[in-house]
């Protein structure tokens, strides 16, 4: 049984460009990935938001109302549904302000029970040196 650990860390800002959302689309996709392997074969998928990419996890978003185009708060519960390990970073946290309340924390109104995770940059920086494939956007 193999697993093959893929890193997707989200770092640019929310809406007037598909990056974040083409990160959350491969992290959510990836899943289905399964079906090419061998059995027993796995991903294990993570997705960590750092620097200025923190800002995609507030909740509230309204990006279909300013820029026509669909928020990610819907792809984060989706991967928090999925059970993907979703990680922000403390610090960029803390240097923008936000409170633990203002982000997308879990997806329990869609019946998911994993949670998102506030973590320190180091630990973020564990995950990426742990991987086989590290996508940056």
């Amino acid at each position: 049984m193999a697993i093959k650990k893929l890193g997707f860390i989200v770092r640019s800002l929310p809406y007037k460009t598909e990056a974040s959302r083409l990160a959350m689309t491969h992290a959510i996709a990836s899943q289905t990935v399964e079906i090419y392997l061998e059995d027993g074969d796995n991903v294990e998928p993570a997705v960590c938001f750092i620097g200025d990419g923190v800002l995609n996890c507030l909740k509230g978003q309204q990006g279909s109302k300013h820029y026509g185009i669909t928020s990610l708060e819907q792809h984060i519960k989706n991967s928090l549904l999925l059970d993907l390990n979703v990680m922000y970073c403390k610090e960029d946290i803390d240097r923008l302000g936000l409170k633990e309340d203002q982000l997308i924390m879990d997806a329990e109104d869609l019946g998911g029970e994993t949670r998102a995770k506030i973590v320190p940059f180091s630990e973020i920086q564990k995950v990426m040196d742990s991987v086989d494939h590290l996508l940056f956007n």
